[in-house]
């Protein structure tokens, strides 16, 4: 009796684990609307907040050439950018919640093709079409290929979904994978420091390695703030755990030391060699975080991975071409004050006046090589003679032009 009934046991327990088996499409279906809809809520925030930053620099511009006197927080254009930028930042801390952090952090293409795009809609200078295409066509391509990328990185983006609730968040932080890559994060992160302080190494690739190291943590703490505030809406609150608000001070912190190092590169660098070098060091360290850190390659097979990575590379190198069509601006020189050069005098000075002050002068002290110009052609000294009151009533001329003999 107990051999005949040990088939009859394995035929009734074989529909369970079909069943079981049978949830799985369900959850990649599932999974898949999630990676969309977390992908066109990052889309939709980049673009918007690309178009807010034109609009503020709009304002700027209009008020800089205008005799408006107002400041700029008092115009509606600034405001009106302002509202777009706040709604387009929600909308990208929005799509952590959705979609893994591997396939949201290189969707940042979409902001660069924006500003392009609009940058050359609202050019203001007059061109012909040939010298638009020649000017413009790294510009077209760079564009073509970052919408490329993005089509195959939303493709074949990692499709790893899991709850973020406080439990899972808390056993992430603890893995041995994620302690071994902090380690080394925080090794490399205070070599680069090292150099840049004390040894004055002000590269733009350590500055901006620095700034994607921190970059990293801030999107891995993004996505935990942003999934448990998503879990506490569904219902199961997250918000009173302690990880919550671990997470939410390391987001700010690296934020605000992440801007700091980028406002000094600002100052040190153009702006496209920031964007292009920034976007291609921030989204690869942010990728390896999030591997690391959520998993979110695992269990992918290996033709998805390529093709995620091959989306990645042809980013990279539209936002590169997007960047290096930009014009770097030219300070402008027009001449050489005296006050910088030792030994030399002004107007202000007792004595003898060489040159006048040029602070508020664009026409003199020019920029010119006189070396070469005859004798004839050099300036006169015009020296100050005070003016004397004697008791005669008479009183000098006030300048004495003198004959110039070049001294050699």
């Amino acid at each position: 009796m107990e051999g005949g009934n040990s088939p009859s046991l394995q035929l009734q327990q074989l529909p369970l684990a079909t069943a079981a088996v049978s949830v799985q499409p369900h959850t990649d279906s599932f999974s898949y609307k999630e990676n969309l809809i977390g992908a066109l809520l990052a889309i939709f925030g980049h673009l918007v907040s690309s178009i807010a930053l034109n609009l503020q620099k709009y304002s700027h511009i209009r008020l800089a050439g205008s005799k408006d006197p107002r400041a700029y927080f008092r115009t509606k254009t600034w405001w009106s950018g302002f509202l777009l930028l706040v709604l387009g930042e929600l909308g990208v801390f929005s799509s952590y919640a959705f979609a893994p952090l591997s396939l949201i952090v290189p969707l940042s293409a979409v902001s660069v093709v924006a500003s392009a795009i609009i940058g050359i809609i609202f050019i203001k200078e007059k061109w012909k079409p040939k010298e638009f295409l020649r000017r413009y066509v790294l510009s077209f391509v760079g564009c073509g290929l970052a919408v490329v990328g993005t089509y195959l990185l939303v493709t074949f983006g990692p499709n790893s979904h899991e709850k973020m609730t406080a439990e899972n968040i808390t056993r992430h932080l603890v893995s041995w994978p994620f302690l071994l890559y902090m380690l080394v994060e925080i090794i490399v992160f205070c070599l680069l420091l090292y150099f840049y302080k004390e040894r004055n190494a002000n590269y733009i690739v350590i500055i901006l390695l620095l700034v994607a190291l921190l970059g990293s943590m801030t999107v891995v703490t993004v996505k935990a703030v942003a999934g448990m505030v998503l879990v506490s809406i569904q219902g199961t609150l997250q918000l009173d755990s302690p990880i919550f608000y671990i997470m939410l001070v390391c987001m700010i912190a690296t934020a605000i030391y992440q801007a700091t190092f980028l406002a000094q590169a600002s100052q040190l660098y153009d702006s496209a060699q920031i964007s292009s070098i920034g976007y291609i060091l921030s989204t690869t360290a942010a990728i390896s975080a999030g591997a690391t850190f959520y998993l979110d390659f695992m269990g992918e097979d290996v033709l998805h991975i390529c093709m995620f990575a091959l989306g990645c590379l042809i980013a990279f190198l539209g936002v590169f071409l997007i960047t290096r069509n930009r014009k770097k601006p030219v300070p402008f020189e027009p001449y050489i004050s005296m006050d910088a050069m030792p030994g030399m005098q002004n107007m202000h000075d007792k004595g003898i006046a060489v040159q006048p002050d040029l602070k508020a002068s664009f026409s003199y002290g020019a920029l010119e090589n006189n070396d070469s110009m005859p004798e004839i052609y050099s300036p006169a000294t015009l020296p100050i003679v005070q003016e004397q009151h004697g008791s005669r009533g008479g009183s000098a001329p006030p300048y004495r032009v003198l004959e110039h003999s070049k001294k050699e």
